[in-house]
């Protein structure tokens, strides 16, 4: 089968093509033919090294696809049934051996495009507005990069709650796909303060939660950015990792809450991995949220899909096609 694999760490040009042995199906283990892999934020900090990982290895952590084979033990899938999963290496690939346990079936009303792409980052904002910071009526929210895949996903997540969505973006077309996805106000970060400008969208007050995926360029001044006792979500490093924080600062800033979540916590056992799902793929097929594809590309470019991310170049979601 064909694979993306690293072999050393460094920037997309270490991604590279190889030919391997189609794995085969251990006991518990469901053989899957991918038919569509996501790109997200955390396949280039393994790439990078930012996050490490073991080499060489395959990147790539969410795809959907057809079932091939099972290994023996297996009681919830056969040889047909379409299928998704979240966080199990290996997904720039044509086929990939997932544990059972890790596996959700695809409803008939739902493409296998979608389910690949709402994943990761679906999964994520449904699990930093329902759980880490429970948005409800009354919450007014600063979403960053809210024109992105995760930040567009947010905002209708958020709006489908009934709170009031401030996002950041850095161009006219992305403020237009960001009030597409429902954000109440726009802030263009390359051109306006933003701390200052989201104080002056809150009366003065600052909002209750931030959701901030892009690190080290709007971690630190977004502390002032929040009302007291509010609550940072920090969630990603598009701009590379914040500096270390004092935690008396946020003592100094109004007694604020900082978490920095990663979703494999949130979807730790097999109930709360198909609870999200069902949430998630029943918002999709009803309509009540929507996933943008930015565009879809071959398996054999996925260097150039990791520098279309890392450029910013992209509103929404990458996928590779085996």
């Amino acid at each position: 089968m064909q694979a993306i694999q690293i072999q050393k760490n460094g920037g997309p040009e270490v991604l590279v093509t190889i030919n391997t042995e189609k794995p085969r199906p251990e006991p518990g283990q469901v053989l899957v033919k991918l038919d569509t892999c996501g790109i997200n934020y955390i396949d280039t900090y393994h790439r990078s090294g930012l996050y490490p990982v073991e080499l060489p290895a395959i990147l790539g952590l969410e795809a959907a696809g057809i079932v091939e084979s099972v290994g023996t033990a297996v009681t919830h899938f056969q040889p047909g049934d379409r299928v998704a999963y979240p966080n199990v290496p290996g997904s720039y690939a044509e086929y990939n051996c997932i544990p059972e346990e890790r596996l959700v079936p695809v409803p008939d009303g739902l493409s296998l495009e979608l389910a690949a792409a709402s994943m990761l980052q679906g999964l994520t904002g449904h699990a930093l507005t329902h759980s880490t910071y429970p948005v409800d009526a009354n919450s007014q929210v600063l979403i960053h990069a809210a024109a992105g895949g995760a930040g567009q996903l947010l905002v209708q997540l958020c709006k489908m709650k009934g709170a009031r969505v401030i996002g950041t973006v850095s161009t006219q077309a992305k403020a237009n796909i960001a009030k597409q996805a429902g954000a109440d106000d726009i802030i263009f970060y390359n051109d306006v303060d933003f701390v200052a400008e989201t104080r002056r969208l809150t009366d003065g007050v600052g909002v209750d939660v931030i959701y901030d995926s892009v690190g080290k360029t709007t971690f630190e001044p977004g502390l002032s950015a929040l009302r007291p006792r509010g609550t940072m979500v920090l969630f990603g490093n598009a701009s590379g990792a914040p500096d270390p924080v004092n935690p008396a600062l946020l003592m100094q800033k109004g007694s604020l809450f900082l978490t920095r979540p990663i979703l494999f916590d949130y979807i730790a056992t097999r109930e709360e991995l198909e609870q999200r799902c069902s949430d998630l793929f029943g918002w999709l097929e009803n309509g009540d949220i929507s996933i943008r594809i930015d565009r879809t590309l071959p398996l054999a470019d996925a260097a150039t899909a990791h520098r279309l991310l890392e450029s910013r170049q992209t509103a929404g979601k990458l996928l590779l096609k085996p």
